[in-house]
């Protein structure tokens, strides 16, 4: 099952960087939030796309949006990778796969012929009553932070 606009935000807590549980509900209450999946840390597209958010960041606060990146590397390698590239924002572990589930992240992909599952990169924008008002899925790094700014912006 996946979630779609108008759905609201899943009651799920997980670690986080920096040491501390995250709860997607109760900790971003009355904000807007971007919740951007990536499938590994230390990867080429996926620091590109962290970078951008980064830069774009102090942007997203004046619009009210707050950010978190979901991917299942473990809190001590989303700690390095925040470390590295100095993210501003938490980057929730989801070891078990529960929130790439309820997003419908999760998916099969192939490369070379060959099948697998991995997160899909996607990006998900709530509103501040916590209502899923857009989604971005099969998402391609270069430019796409600048897009859902514009969204958060237009909400």
């Amino acid at each position: 099952m996946s979630i779609k606009p108008g759905d609201k935000l899943p009651d799920l807590s997980l670690p986080a960087s920096g040491g501390r549980e995250v709860n997607l509900k109760s900790d971003y209450k009355g904000k807007k939030l971007v919740v951007y999946f990536y499938p590994k840390d230390n990867t080429p597209g996926c620091t590109l796309e962290g970078q951008e958010f980064t830069a774009l960041y102090k942007q997203f606060g004046k619009a009210g949006a707050d950010i978190v990146g979901v991917s299942k590397d473990s809190v001590k390698a989303h700690d390095n990778f925040c470390a590295k590239y100095g993210f501003p924002y938490s980057l929730l572990s989801d070891k078990e796969g529960e929130l790439c589930e309820a997003f419908g992240a999760w998916i099969e992909k192939s490369m070379y012929g060959r099948k697998y599952m991995g997160i899909d990169r996607s990006t998900f924008l709530f509103d501040a009553k916590g209502v899923l008002k857009k989604e971005w899925r099969k998402v391609s790094a270069k430019g796409h932070a600048a897009a859902v700014l514009e969204a958060v912006k237009a909400l």
